[in-house]
Parts: structure tokens; sequence; C-alpha cells
């Protein structure tokens, strides 16, 4: 990394450079006087710190831009730093040239000290000097590195599609970007090159992926901004399990060049294992805490409270000691999260066996009810059994919020657990004129097997489509398409959408697909979340250069701005007035 101006990093001196002149450049971390005509400057690039000796007089400032010239040599005894990387030696006696002064920072540039969100944002340029930003843009490289080796490896062509594009149906609003030569029209920003990757099958490109840029007009939170990037692939002639395997390849190729682990196979399970065992379709396998069947248990019981479709229970172990007002907060949650109560049963050990039951309703089970539970869920003294009653999704879903929210674990926290889950509906839930709604997209393949019951009872239909999850993060889904005409035909007839309006949504995709469409199947894979989990950041904002706010502002720029009339004008709109 030598240039003219350098001829040395600064952060990869060490005792092997001793003796040697060198040039660094970078900017003053820190200067610290030695006396009247002595000072210590550190000086920092990309790769780290440097301790330079220089003249008292020279006229240097935290991150003033520098050059310094000087030889490498041991540091005297007793001032060695090792916690420094560079910390055995220094430079000295050292020239030094100015190549820009600078105004004090808003802040320290380290990692030592909280700074407001809203201040960092607004001067990210030096936000990302610090060493952990520094650190985690360049995991990003990594990555997107040993993506692009692994998708080549395996025979795919990195091809671009365009962010000017027709509306897709991906469920989410869009950005759109009005055209002046066609007033009145406009493009739609991608939410995913969905579509375009289609087309790209009938051209024969056979295999195809892209480091896609993508937009989506949702609320932002830790895990999502209006802009993100994607790894999108599309295989020819090529099943669920294909993909699974493309993309796994990529993925674990990713966390080793990041973490320098390869990780062990991923698990797979389907959709309906997942809401049995974890209570949501993203389950963070680290966890344990899985939920318990209790429905035999209590499938007698004169308990009203357990009077219901479906019983389930987790055990928080050692929880016997939670308190009965953080007790009474956990059955409000719970209520809040839909369930008609929360029942919970410490484990003490009042009993013979050390395993008597500690709750509000010990009263009024029965023993066998008492011992099912126990044995039902392997809890011994000392735990704590949290139980809801309700149907089957209701229960599961209380409890799998409660899980997560009981362990407290942050998402980049390892190990890294990673699983497929397969076998989604094909539909979730009925939209307003009462046809089913497409769970991921209307070109998604119905499973074989449940082919049959496509019109006659759609909820029940399983889809031929697949998500990645890490740590309870969803990493990306996909699914294989629809590729003949019959079957996209009912799946549209299905939605209650109708071949003229097919026509004027699709019709590009449609027209292409008469030509010769092959068998194909996808995914995508959210790099902004897999780098922050190998990051050990909670916030996909720490791993983006520039992200948003999230109100969606940038602080920086101070976008999104107003047009000016003459914009306005000159793209043919007008600005409605607020609505009451």
């Amino acid at each position: 990394m030598n240039t003219s101006m350098r001829t040395a990093m600064c952060g990869d001196l060490g005792l092997a450079d001793v003796g040697r002149t060198v040039t660094v450049c970078g900017w003053v971390s820190r200067r610290r006087e030695h006396g009247e005509h002595l000072a210590f400057v550190d000086l920092r690039d990309h790769t780290g710190v440097v301790q330079c000796v220089v003249d008292g007089t020279a006229d240097v400032r935290s991150e003033y831009v520098i050059q310094v010239q000087g030889e490498v040599r041991r540091r005297p005894e007793g001032t060695r730093n090792l916690e420094l990387g560079t910390g055995e030696v220094e430079l000295g006696p050292c020239t030094v040239t100015v190549l820009n002064p600078a105004d004090p920072p808003p802040f320290a540039v380290d990692d030592r000290q909280e700074v407001d969100e809203v201040v960092r944002l607004r001067h990210r340029y030096v936000d990302l000097r610090r060493p952990r930003l520094q650190a985690n843009i360049r995991l990003r490289a990594t990555v997107n590195r040993a993506i692009r080796s692994a998708m080549d490896a395996q025979g795919f062509v990195e091809v671009e599609t365009p962010l000017l594009w027709a509306p897709t149906p991906e469920g989410a609003r869009e950005f759109v970007v009005p055209s002046r030569l066609s007033p009145g029209s406009g493009y739609a920003l991608p939410q995913s090159p969905q579509l375009a990757k289609q087309l790209l099958m009938v051209a024969g490109i056979d295999r195809y992926y892209q480091i896609a840029r993508c937009l989506r007009d949702e609320d932002l939170r830790a895990d999502r901004q209006f802009e993100f990037t994607q790894l999108d692939l599309e295989a020819s002639f090529a099943d669920q399990t294909d993909v699974l395997g493309f993309v796994s390849e990529a993925v674990l190729g990713a966390a080793e060049s990041a973490t320098g682990e390869r990780p062990q196979h991923v698990v797979t399970m389907t959709w309906a294992e997942a809401i049995d065992r974890y209570g949501t379709d993203k389950p963070d396998l680290r966890l344990g805490m899985e939920l318990v069947d209790l429905s035999p248990v209590f499938d007698a019981t004169g308990v009203k409270a357990f009077g219901a479709p479906c019983v389930k229970g987790i055990v928080l172990r050692g929880g016997a000691d939670t308190a009965r007002s953080k007790l009474d907060a956990l059955t409000e949650r719970a209520k809040r999260l839909g369930a008609k109560g929360l029942a919970w049963f410490r484990v003490v050990g009042d009993a013979p066996d050390g395993r008597a039951l500690e709750s509000p309703l010990d009263r009024f089970l029965s023993e066998t009810e008492r011992s099912g539970l126990l044995d039902a869920t392997g809890a011994t003294r000392g735990d704590l059994v949290l139980v809801v009653a309700d149907t089957h999704r209701v229960a599961c879903t209380v409890l799998g919020h409660l899980r997560v929210e009981l362990a407290g674990r942050p998402v980049g926290e390892g190990p890294h657990r990673y699983v497929w889950v397969t076998d989604f509906p094909l539909f979730d839930g009925t939209g307003e004129e009462g046809h089913p709604v497409a769970a991921h997209h209307p070109f998604t393949m119905p499973h074989p097997d449940d082919l049959d019951r496509l019109e006659s009872d759609p909820a029940s239909v399983r889809s031929q489509a697949y998500d990645l999850v890490l740590n309870g993060w969803e990493l990306g889904s996909g699914s294989v398409r629809i590729h003949r005409a019959d079957i996209q035909s009912r799946v549209f007839a299905v939605l209650g959408i109708t071949p003229e309006e097919a026509s004027s949504r699709f019709g590009f995709l449609l027209s292409a697909f008469r030509f010769g469409a092959p068998p194909h199947a996808g995914f995508a894979v959210g790099l902004d979340r897999l780098v922050a989990i190998f990051a050990g950041e909670e916030s996909i904002r720490e791993v983006i250069a520039f992200p948003k706010t999230q109100s969606g502002s940038d602080p920086m720029t101070g976008a999104p701005k107003t047009l000016t009339p003459s914009v306005l004008a000159e793209l043919g709109l007008r600005v409605l007035p607020p609505a009451d």
C-alpha cells in the first residue's frame, strides 16, 4: 500500500523494522508534551497507531493530517505498550510535514466514549475514522470478496440489473422516481431484482448472482434500512436442495473469511417444526428453552385456565427465584402479545423427590398433572416453568417472544447458529376482498404434494420457499419459482388476480415465459445483517458507511430535502397540502 507519499503503514511497524527509515502518513490521534523541546505524537491510519518522537515546536494537533519521516527504533526500557500493536517501537527523531490542518473534532476519534448517534451521523466522515467502524467496513469488504469467490467457484455469473424498473410484487412500499420525459409516469426502485433475475433464467444465463442494492420504503429499525445490500442469486434446472447448497457454500465461506472458522453443517427444519419448537420462523438455536407440548398432560384437566386447544410451556433454568413483580410483568407481556394469560410454576424442593411446585394454580392440579408437567418439561429444583394455553398459533408465538426476551442474548454474541427453515405456507391470511394473500410472492411454486388442495384448501398448501436464519435474525429468503403457465394461472386465480390484471402487472414476465422458461429457483442473503452479526453489532447501521437514522433522515446531508419549484415543474409534479 505504499505510494509516492509514504513507504510504510503505521500499524505494520514492528521490531523487524528497527533501523529502517520510513515515511508514514495519517491523522494525529494524540499529542503528549515531554518537556519544552520534545513531544510524542500518536499517528493513526487504518492499520493502527505508531508513536512518533517530534520536535516540541511542531504545530500538530488532534486530527491534523501529517506526513512523518523517521527511523524505526526500539522504545526505551519501561516505555513499551504491549496493548498496542506497534507498542515495542517508535519513530524518531522525526521530520513532520503538515499536509492539512484540522478543526477540533466534534468527538474523540476512539472507541472509549459513547457519542449521540445523530452527532455521529452528522459527522460520519469523522465517525468512520474510529477503529471499530474502520474494522466493520473492512470486514464488510472481506465478506463481499469471499462471497464473490464462492459464487464464481460454483459457476455463477455476476450480472447487474436495473435500478430504474417497474413495480415488483414484493409486498412492501416502493420508492418511486418520476420521469421527466414521460410526465405523470415513473420508475420504481427495485425492492429486489426478482423479476429481472427470472428473465435472466429465460435468457439462458443459467446461474446468476449479484451483490445487489435494493430499496424498500418501510419503517426503519435495528435490522432494516431504506437501502440495503443482498447477495442475490438464481439458478436454472435447480431445485430447493441445490439452492440451499449454493447459498450455504457462500455464507459459510464468508463466515470463515470473517471469523477464521468455518461453521459446521447448517441445520434444516420445516416451518411447522420451527413454530412448534421455538414459537417463531426465525429460531435462535443458541437459547435452549424449546417449547414443550403439555396438551397431553392437561387433556382431561378440570383447571379452566388450561381448557384450550393447545397448552405449551418453556423452562427457565434457575429461574425459580424470579420475583413476583417480574412474574406479574411477564403475565402482562403475554397478554399484550395476545394470550389470555400466563401460568407460572416455581420448582421448589419441599417434596420427597425435591420437585414440588409453587404456583397460584398448584392447588388445582392433580398429582398426575403435577408429575406430568415436571416430567414433560424436565424441570428440576430451582427452575421456572411458564405455560400458555390458547390456540396453537397464539401459544407458540407468545412463548416464542418470551423465550427470546428472557434469554436477552445479543444477536452478535457467539456461537453462530445457522438454520434453514423450509416448507413455508404458500398463503398468509386473507385480504380485504376475501382472497388468500401470497406469503412470499405470486411466483412461488406450491409444494407438489399439496397441489391438489390449491383451490379447495389454500390455507393448508405449503410452498417451496425457504429462509436462512442466524441467531434469530432472518438473513434471507428464496423459493423455487413457478415456470409452468398452468400452475401460474391457478395461483393467480386463487389470489384473485384476473388475467387482465396479471397481464398489466407482470405481462413482460409472463410473455417471456411463453418462449421457454426453464425450471429455476433462487435466494437472497441480506449482507448488512450478516456482516453485523460477524462484527458483533446490534444494528446494521454500524456496518453501513452512510446509513439513515431511525426516522429515515441523513443528518450529514440533510436529506430528504424539499424539492424546488423548478424541479417540481420540470417533473410535472405539484405538492399537495397536508391532509387534515
